[in-house]
């Protein structure tokens, strides 16, 4: 009696569950957060944008509230503080005069003499471009009026001061690619006695992203070379270096970017991309490569690690696949040609866990996975397809009352107590019969 009252208030006590599957009850204003941490090797943070697009129509591009960015190099360790992007302009101005002969006043700098300038002269301006860019040919004319001008107001014999030049990367690829020059044209500022360093093998430098007509890059230049001290003024110059903050910020030093951060999406089947872009730039999709490692992505409100072991113990099935490509690597080999964008395919299904005083323990995001490779006619990305299902699984903690406890304890107390009169009747009378059959058998 005692062994079975035992397990029955086992049974009481222990905790079981119903799990249902039924029709998402999220209302229509519900968001669905997106935390993701992923890292591109090969990305520059120049250029690293984070867009989100629906079925809806919904499409917002470069998001940067909630979206932090990291240089990184090629074996994925931090090279500095966080890159922090400015709002672009809506446009960039550019001289009119697009189709004038240019006089060229630039240098041509190559690997063999770039290292000479930028040690020679104390500000080294250089334009990394490509001839097939459209805007590499809408700086050209300003470019090259500018060096002219700068040139004559500060003669590179007599003054070395400042000059610029121009770096043609579809020439001398591998310098652009020492400078991790994603994008053209990218104006990129070197100072001299910014001296080599070693992790990556080149000077501190900045990058320019203002106006490109004539008479803001002569500014620029001018407000440059007003900032360089001198013996006899060097604190109240240094105060003029800050006139173009807005226009100039330090370049990434690493050609890779890690990307932490969340975005808030509608609960319809959408797509969140990751991908270079600039309204200023052009791309050599031949040359971008998407790889990268995601190092978390999962869905909904975080789930403290205290709830969830806790709901482990009660349903070891739950939470097992909400953080699915954790630790996951997709690299763009070299066999697999240029152009490649990398697709995940995601399907999420939302799960809640609901106790037996109808308090919601957790909701939580699970989902699948499918990658792969696709070759692409414009620039490579990397994307997340999301594909939400219309189902939920619910998760019902269901309590035993207490009549049926007592109910079940006075079977087992009455229980026992008949079973063993039972026992006892049929042991009596089988002794008193056996002992009439060995009296029958002495008389």
């Amino acid at each position: 009696m005692i062994f079975l009252f035992g397990m029955e208030l086992n049974s009481y006590l222990s905790v079981s569950t119903s799990t249902q599957v039924i029709v998402d009850k999220s209302s229509d204003g519900d968001y669905l957060r997106i935390d993701f941490n992923i890292s591109f090797p090969a990305l520059s943070c120049e250029f690293a944008a984070v867009d989100v697009s629906d079925v809806l129509g919904t499409n917002r591009l470069n998001l940067t509230k909630t979206v932090r960015k990291f240089s990184i190099d090629s074996n994925l360790r931090p090279t500095g503080a966080e890159f922090h992007s400015e709002p672009a302009a809506n446009s960039i101005k550019h001289d009119n005069e697009v189709n004038e002969e240019s006089v060229e006043g630039s240098v041509v700098l190559t690997t063999q003499n770039f290292d000479k300038y930028a040690h020679q002269f104390l500000i080294t301006v250089v334009n990394f471009y490509a001839p097939w860019c459209y805007w590499s040919q809408r700086l050209k004319p300003s470019w090259e009026k500018t060096a002219k001008i700068i040139k004559e107001r500060y003669d590179p014999e007599m003054d070395g001061r400042i000059i610029l030049g121009r770096v043609d990367c579809t020439e001398d690829g591998d310098l652009c690619r020492s400078h991790h020059i994603q994008g053209y044209p990218s104006i990129r500022i070197f100072r001299k006695g910014s001296d080599v360093r070693s992790d990556h093998g080149h000077h501190d430098h900045e990058s320019y992203y203002g106006d490109r007509d004539t008479d803001s890059l002569v500014k620029t230049m001018e407000n440059l070379v007003a900032s360089l001290p001198s013996e006899s003024q060097k604190l109240p110059l240094e105060d003029k270096s800050n006139v173009a903050t807005n226009t100039k910020r330090p370049a990434p030093s690493t050609g890779g970017c890690r990307i932490d951060g969340y975005v808030r999406v509608k609960k319809v089947p959408g797509n969140l991309i990751i991908s270079a872009r600039s309204n200023a730039h052009s791309f050599d999709a031949s040359q971008m490569n998407m790889s990268h490692v995601i190092n978390h992505l999962s869905f909904g409100r975080k789930v403290s690690l205290r709830v969830m072991s806790d709901v482990k113990r009660l349903i070891p099935y739950v939470g097992s696949s909400h953080d699915r490509l954790n630790g996951r690597s997709f690299i763009n080999t070299h066999d697999l040609g240029a152009n490649v964008t990398i697709e995940h395919y995601l399907q999420i299904v939302k799960t809640e866990v609901i106790t037996r005083k109808e308090y919601k323990l957790v909701e939580e995001y699970e989902y699948t996975a499918h990658s792969s490779v696709a070759q692409s006619l414009h620039i490579p990305v990397a994307k997340f397809h999301l594909e939400l299902s219309p189902m939920q699984v619910l998760i019902t903690e269901n309590q035993k009352s207490f009549s049926h406890f007592i109910t079940n304890v006075c079977a087992i107390i009455g229980g026992i107590f008949t079973v063993a009169g039972i026992m006892d009747a049929i042991f009596h009378n089988t002794i008193r019969l056996m002992k009439k059959v060995e009296l029958g058998k002495n008389f």
